[in-house]
């Protein structure tokens, strides 16, 4: 059996915003153009999560939102600015096949690089700029028997690629 992981950055987020904190910061108006376009990308590509399991923060939320994947979600406060080491934890407890992990940096852009058995050449990836997206697949039964570095690198793009497609 093969188990597919969607990994996802947040698309961009206002900086200047007057959001009460860092967890209430919402996209600006090219992070929502992005997060559609995104959406659009996976539904074309054929990469529709059976779940997304996401950070809680406004960013991520409008971020799924803003997708439209229509699989269920759940937002998990560890996501929110986790560590590599979490996110794995997190993703070791998925429970279905194609899983969406939807998180901010630098974590998931460490996450990313420790899952990948070979890296896109790509020359954005090791900064996993914001709507970054991975795809690996990984031949397990289960998310339980995940593993570092096992990831077979399926496809990897940033919303900038996709504005004229």
């Amino acid at each position: 059996m093969t188990c597919t992981l969607i990994l996802t950055r947040h698309a961009k987020s206002a900086w200047d915003s007057t959001a009460p904190s860092d967890h209430a910061r919402p996209l600006t108006s090219r992070g929502r153009h992005a997060a559609t376009a995104l959406g659009d990308w996976l539904r074309r590509q054929g990469h529709v999560p059976d779940q997304v399991i996401s950070s809680p923060s406004q960013r991520t939320r409008e971020t799924y939102d803003r997708m439209k994947l229509q699989s269920p979600a759940v937002f998990v406060e560890r996501l929110y600015h986790a560590s590599a080491d979490i996110i794995f934890q997190v993703l070791s407890e998925a429970e279905r096949p194609c899983t969406m992990i939807l998180g901010h940096n630098p974590g998931i852009g460490s996450f990313a690089q420790g899952m990948a058995s070979e890296h896109p050449e790509h020359p954005r990836f090791f900064n996993y700029p914001t709507g970054s997206t991975l795809i690996l697949e990984f031949d397990i039964p289960s998310w339980t028997k995940l593993e570092w570095g096992t990831g077979k690198l399926v496809d990897f793009v940033v919303p900038r690629e996709l504005e004229s497609a």
